[in-house]
């Protein structure tokens, strides 16, 4: 799902932006040293933004697969929904619902997203978090992307977010592996998203999203809710909480995915 995504997410990006971009093109370490104090204008500790940016270099390999990102959701619903919703997903879509029961009823109740939506996304993002999370270190990720004047505020936004992160202890520097736009964990959830969404409903002190499917799960469900999801209401085209997947992915395509996954789901087959 990481490619797939990867086409809709640089229209959905919310980061927030740096008070001051630190200037985008010419050289990379200059680059890095200002935004480097941009951080650290923003209370990122200095050991933080050392172990993280210490030593980033440049990834063209992440630039040429962003330039060359056309018309990956153009393909019918039909012809999406076939190669992304199997007998062998649906299958193990119900176990998961099965196996995690208490948790997203629980999940429901607080939030009011039913089971079958945050497991369809769970699902069709990374194989309910057995499948790719990607496997690319987000700060060289990100710092290459914010490093590229086409949209370097958004990018500039979503590092400094992704130090955030380290500086609040929810994952080390080990785990900050990512996807062709810095997304992390189960449900593929951006650096700004994961500061803004991000519960932690292990009580354990730390939202990770990596490893812990309370949190992961709590807060897929904590961005729709946050977005306008109304409990108790359908989610077909058309109606307000298909729009509030709209923060999740804008095209309409996947959002029809997610809810044909969750019907099926819902459905027990």
């Amino acid at each position: 799902m990481i490619r797939l995504r990867f086409a809709v997410i640089l229209g959905m990006l919310v980061a927030s932006l740096p008070a001051q971009a630190a200037q985008c093109g010419g050289d990379f370490r200059t680059f890095v040293t200002s935004i480097s104090r941009e951080a650290a204008a923003q209370g990122i500790s200095q050991g933080v933004i050392d172990a993280a940016l210490g030593g980033v270099t440049q990834d063209q390999g992440v630039l040429a697969f962003d330039r060359r990102q056309r018309g990956t959701f153009k393909k019918s619903f039909e012809d999406y929904v076939a190669t992304r919703v199997g007998p062998g997903r649906i299958k193990t879509g119900l176990a998961m619902m099965q196996r995690h029961a208490s948790l997203l009823s629980r999940i429901e109740r607080e939030f009011g997203v039913p089971p079958q939506i945050l497991v369809a996304i769970w699902g069709l993002e990374t194989d309910f978090g057995a499948g790719d999370m990607g496997k690319l270190p987000v700060f060289r990720v990100l710092a290459t992307m914010a490093h590229d004047c086409r949209r370097t505020d958004l990018f500039q936004g979503e590092l400094l977010a992704a130090l955030k992160i380290v500086q609040r202890g929810d994952l080390g520097l080990r785990d900050m592996i990512g996807a062709y736009a810095g997304e992390i964990g189960q449900t593929q959830f951006l650096p700004s998203s994961y500061i803004k969404y991000g519960v932690d409903y292990d009580g354990n002190g730390h939202v990770d999203l990596r490893h812990s499917v309370p949190d992961v799960l709590a807060s897929t469900a904590n961005l729709l809710k946050t977005n306008g999801w109304r409990a108790g209401g359908g989610y077909d085209e058309g109606s307000a909480n298909f729009e509030a997947m709209r923060e999740w992915n804008r095209a309409v395509v996947y959002r029809k995915t997610i809810a044909y996954f969750a019907d099926r789901l819902a459905q027990g087959h």
